[in-house]
C-alpha cells in the first residue's frame, strides 16, 4: 500500500489513535483482517532501557473495534530485538504497543470503552456486542465487568461532592421462595438533582433489605463521606431510617412524598372495601357505587371531571358511605399540601393534617386511625421534604431502568455481575467511559 493509501485506511479505521499504521487487509466469512506495524520504532529494552538489535519480527492479533459493522482483528508485526547489555536478564523482547493494549491482552484498550458505550448508552444486551466483535459473552462480559469496576470502585473521587442519598430496596432476581437474598439495597447520589445540574447516579447496590445492610455500607466509607452527607431520602421501611440515625447522625432523613401518599391511598382503598362489604355483602362489582368509584377516588381533586365530581356526590350522599368520604378529603389534603408551590404554606398544610388526625379519630375510621399514627410518628420526616425538596423519585426511576436491564439481559444468576451491570447501566458513567 502506498503512503496515501495508508492515510486513507488509517483514517477510517481510525489506527491512527492506537499509534500503528495500516499495511494491508483481507476479508473473510466472518472477519475484517487488518495488517499494521507501530507508526514509530521503539529498540529500548523493558528491563535495562539500553537499546537493542533487530532480530526478527512477531505478529501479535487483537480483537478491535468493527469495520462496517464486521468484526476486526488487528495484526499487529512487531520487531524482536536482542538486548546487548549484558548484565541485563532479559536476552530477547519485542516493542512494547502499551498504547495499543495491555499485556497479554486479546483485544485493544479502546474496545473496553466501546463495549461499554454500547451497553450505558445504546442499552444493548452483551450477546448484541460479543457478536458485533466477533467475541465470546465470557470475554466481553468479563471486560465490561473488569472496566467498570476500575472506574467505579478505584477511583478515589468517586464519592466526592455527594451530599444527599436515596436509599430503597429493589428485587433483583424474582425466583419463588426466595426472601431476601433476592433484594438489595439501592443507594443512589440525589446531589445534582437537587442542585439541578444532572440526573441522579447510582452509586452502589448492597445485598439485602436491612438496617444492617445500610449500615454496614455506610461504616465502610471514611469519615468524610459521612460528614459531608446532609440528607437521606427514603421510603417509609424503619430500618433504613435508624441505620441513618445512627451512622449520619447529622443527616436530615426524608420520608419521600409519593411512600406517605401511597400509604394514604393504600388506607383509603381499605376503607372503601369495608364498607363495601357492610352495605352490600359482598366484593364490589361492576353497577356497585362504591366500586364503581376506585378509580376517581384516588385522583387528585383538581384534574378530576365535573362528570367524576358529580358521580362522588352522588355515592356521598349516602350516609352509609361517610367513613369512605372522610377518607378521601384526608387524602386530597395530603395531595394538596404537597402540591403547593409555597413550600413554606404546604408544610403548614401538612402539618396540621398530620396534628389532626394523629389521635381523637372516631373507632369507625380504623383505617384513617392506624394512617393518623403511622404518619405522626414519622412527622419529622415527612415535614423535612418541603426544607429540602429531596425525594426518591429518581431512586424510582433508576429502579425501573433496572427492571429493563434485567429484560434485555434475560435475567441474572450472579449478584455481583447484576450490580456491576447496573452501574454500567445507572451510574452515570459517560463521561468516565468517553476518556477510556
Amino acid at each position: 500500500m502506498n503512503q496515501t493509501t495508508n492515510l486513507v485506511a488509517d483514517t477510517i479505521c481510525r489506527t491512527v489513535e492506537l499509534g500503528v499504521t495500516i499495511t494491508g487487509a483481507a476479508i473473510a466469512e466472518r472477519f475484517t483482517h487488518i495488517e499494521c506495524r507501530p507508526v514509530e520504532h521503539d529498540p529500548t529494552c523493558p528491563s535495562c532501557g539500553k537499546p537493542g538489535r533487530l532480530r526478527d519480527h512477531v505478529t501479535r492479533t487483537l480483537a478491535d473495534l468493527p469495520v462496517v459493522g464486521h468484526p476486526t482483528r488487528l495484526h499487529i508485526r512487531l520487531p524482536r530485538f536482542t538486548c546487548g547489555n549484558d548484565a541485563c536478564e532479559v536476552a530477547v523482547f519485542r516493542q512494547r504497543i502499551d498504547t495499543v493494549a495491555a499485556s497479554k491482552a486479546c483485544t485493544t484498550r479502546r474496545t473496553a470503552g466501546w463495549i461499554l458505550g454500547r451497553l450505558a448508552c445504546d442499552k444493548m444486551p452483551v450477546s448484541a456486542v460479543a457478536t458485533a466483535l466477533g467475541l465470546s459473552w465470557d470475554v466481553v462480559n468479563s471486560l465490561a465487568l473488569s472496566t467498570v469496576r476500575h472506574l467505579v470502585y478505584d477511583q478515589p473521587g468517586h464519592l466526592d461532592r455527594v451530599r444527599v442519598l436515596g436509599v430503597d430496596e429493589h428485587k433483583w432476581k424474582h425466583v419463588r421462595g426466595q426472601g431476601d437474598p433476592s433484594f438489595v439495597t439501592v443507594i443512589v447520589d440525589l446531589t445534582p438533582v437537587i442542585d439541578g445540574t444532572g440526573p441522579a447516579r447510582l452509586l452502589d447496590m448492597v445485598p439485602g433489605r436491612s438496617a444492617a445492610a445500610l449500615k454496614d455500607w455506610l461504616r465502610e466509607r471514611d469519615q468524610v463521606f459521612r460528614d459531608r452527607v446532609k440528607i437521606v431520602s427514603m421510603d417509609g421501611f424503619a430500618g433504613y431510617h435508624s441505620a441513618a440515625k445512627d451512622v449520619l447522625s447529622q443527616a436530615r432523613t426524608v420520608m419521600d412524598p409519593f411512600h406517605v401518599v401511597h400509604l394514604a391511598a393504600e388506607k383509603l382503598t381499605v376503607c372503601r372495601q369495608r364498607v363495601q362489604q357492610v352495605t352490600l355483602g359482598h366484593r364490589g362489582r361492576s353497577g356497585d357505587p362504591l366500586y364503581g368509584i376506585k378509580r376517581v377516588l384516588l385522583t387528585r381533586e383538581t384534574l378530576r371531571t365535573d362528570k367524576q365530581n358529580a358521580r362522588l356526590e352522588a355515592v356521598f350522599a349516602d350516609e352509609e358511605h361517610i367513613d369512605v368520604e372522610v377518607t378521601e378529603r384526608v387524602y386530597q389534603e395530603l395531595v394538596a399540601a404537597y402540591d403547593d408551590s409555597d413550600k413554606r404554606a404546604g408544610k403548614l398544610a401538612m402539618y396540621k393534617v398530620l396534628n389532626r388526625i394523629k389521635s381523637g379519630v372516631p373507632k369507625e375510621l380504623a383505617e384513617l386511625a392506624q394512617l393518623g399514627r403511622s404518619l405522626w410518628k414519622r412527622r419529622k420526616e415527612i415535614l423535612a421534604y418541603f426544607d429540602t425538596g429531596a425525594s426518591n423519585g429518581p431512586v424510582e426511576a433508576i429502579n425501573g431502568r433496572l427492571e429493563y436491564l434485567r429484560g434485555i439481559a434475560l435475567g441474572f444468576r450472579n449478584l455481583d455481575h447484576y450490580i456491576l451491570r447496573s452501574l454500567i447501566h445507572s451510574g452515570q458513567l459517560r463521561e468516565s467511559i468517553n476518556a477510556l
